[in-house]
């Protein structure tokens, strides 16, 4: 069998043929595999879908859908044009403080074929009691058809007066890192005191203590139990990651990383927690992908979890292109991905479009 990398025009015919027949396949899935409900809105990461298979009425409106603090509701009206309205559940306690909404949102109708209808991005939008999103549809829309809402960012006003803050922002995986004694062994790094081992990264150096390394990661504590270079030189090589990346890993360690610097390293840190086995930041970086998880990231999230063994995220990516049918949107990158990535995970993503097929 000729390499992915010598198959030419031939492959690229080959890959065509692969992208129609999931064209053909995930279009009729959108209405087999998830639509068990009239009223039921499907959703992934920050992700909402809601399947329409027949909208015959003059009103629908969807039973409610989680995303970020709230539950939410899409409603359909009909008239002589098509309203979508959009809007949250907000609790009584909280309805001086309600969202401000960034999303696109999109009609993709599958008669005829497969074709979008596109609203205007939508920034910060504050969505109050009785002032939903609305777009009036002026193009007859007919047949099945989707309604996608992708959310971008979710805020709320600051109790202070300062800007809205991103509900995405809040809070951090570690608990009780603001803790006296948390609090203590994080000082012991930031501030150097007593440090005892030298970590060595790409462009600097940090100091850190052997027994806090010890207890955090078996791959050091056998580093220093055996008669290792490390042990012998005080000192830790890691020249695969940046010292802005390492900080933010020894961070994490002593329990004292900031939620920015976490989002901003989490791929380093993934890749650190796999190779230093730390598994509580191995879980937490999955955990974090999941998340926000979308068309300009989710290939390179698949390649991820397929190299590190993160069963959940890949499951999530795998559904997010098939069963959300957003492998359309980036036909060419999933092209590129087919040529050049692990054919074991090109399999297994193929396969799950087939398996769902063969139920049909």
């Amino acid at each position: 069998m000729a390499s992915q990398a010598n198959l030419g025009k031939h492959g690229e015919l080959l890959f065509d043929g692969i992208f129609d027949c999931f064209h053909e396949i995930t279009a009729a899935l959108a209405f087999t595999t998830m639509t068990d409900s009239a009223y039921r809105v499907h959703t992934i990461s920050r992700l909402a879908q809601w399947r329409i298979d027949n909208f015959a009425s003059s009103y629908r409106k969807s039973d409610p859908f989680k995303i970020g603090k709230w539950n939410w509701h899409l409603v359909l009206e009909k008239n002589r044009t098509l309203l979508i309205k959009l809007f949250p559940e907000i609790p009584k306690l909280t309805r001086d403080n309600p969202p401000i909404a960034s999303f696109n949102i999109r009609i993709v109708s599958l008669f005829g074929g497969r074709n979008t209808l596109v609203h205007p991005e939508i920034r910060d939008k504050q969505l109050k009691i009785g002032e939903d999103f609305v777009w009036k549809v002026e193009v007859p829309v007919t047949g099945r058809f989707i309604i996608d809402v992708e959310f971008l960012d979710l805020k709320t006003a600051s109790s202070n007066g300062g800007e809205p803050r991103s509900i995405w922002s809040e809070g951090f995986p570690q608990k009780d890192s603001n803790s006296p004694a948390l609090s203590s062994i994080g000082k012991m790094l930031s501030e150097s005191i007593h440090t005892d081992i030298i970590i060595c990264a790409s462009d600097g150096n940090i100091g850190a203590h052997r027994a806090v390394l010890a207890a955090r990661s078996p791959v050091f504590r056998s580093m220093f139990s055996h008669d290792l270079k490390e042990k012998e030189m005080s000192a830790i090589n890691i020249s695969d990651m940046s010292i802005e990346a390492c900080q933010a890993f020894l961070s994490y360690i002593y329990s004292n990383i900031r939620h920015e610097d976490f989002l901003v390293h989490r791929l380093d840190l993934l890749r650190a927690a796999d190779k230093y086995d730390v598994s509580d930041l191995k879980d937490a970086c999955q955990e974090s992908l999941l998340e926000d998880i979308d068309t300009r990231n989710v290939l390179e999230r698949l390649q991820n979890a397929f190299l590190y063994r993160l069963p959940r995220l890949k499951v999530c990516c795998i559904q997010y292109l098939v069963k959300f049918g957003k492998i359309f949107e980036i036909r060419e990158e999933f092209n590129g991905f087919i040529q050049s990535g692990d054919r074991e995970l090109i399999g297994e993503v193929i396969n799950e479009v087939l398996s769902v097929w063969e139920g049909f």
